[in-house]
């Protein structure tokens, strides 16, 4: 069962271009079939309901600091699709929340971050001091 759905960014945001970069960041999730930016704050993707549902992939971009439209028609849209894909998920016997796209957003950001958490050195001398 694959989805098409469209996610409306606000348009006050530091990063002007929010589709184009959330769309980068969701290419390589398990699940996510293909992105598009349609506009700067607009956003389609294409995914496989079993493997990822609309919620999580939205409270996903949340997390990373993305800011989702707010105006009511987006709010009514987004509560009817999370519903009617949970109940999809649980008549297809996926359980609510096992999905991994929350993780693989996380680190596939952490890993991009320039921060002072990484060890350079190789595996095999991480054991000494």
């Amino acid at each position: 069962m694959i989805k098409c759905r469209e996610i409306a960014f606000a348009a006050l945001h530091p990063d002007p271009a929010q589709a184009r970069t959330a769309a980068l960041m969701l290419a390589d999730i398990q699940g996510i079939v293909k992105t598009l930016a349609v506009s700067p704050t607009l956003l389609q993707v294409n995914y496989h309901v079993l493997h990822v549902s609309l919620e999580q992939i939205e409270e996903a971009l949340v997390e990373v600091g993305f800011h989702l439209s707010s105006r009511l028609i987006y709010r009514v849209k987004r509560a009817l699709f999370y519903y009617t894909e949970e109940t999809q998920r649980a008549n297809s016997g996926c359980p609510r929340g096992s999905g991994n796209c929350t993780q693989k957003i996380f680190i596939n950001r952490y890993s991009s971050m320039d921060h002072g958490c990484r060890d350079h050195r190789p595996e095999h001398w991480r054991k000494y001091l």
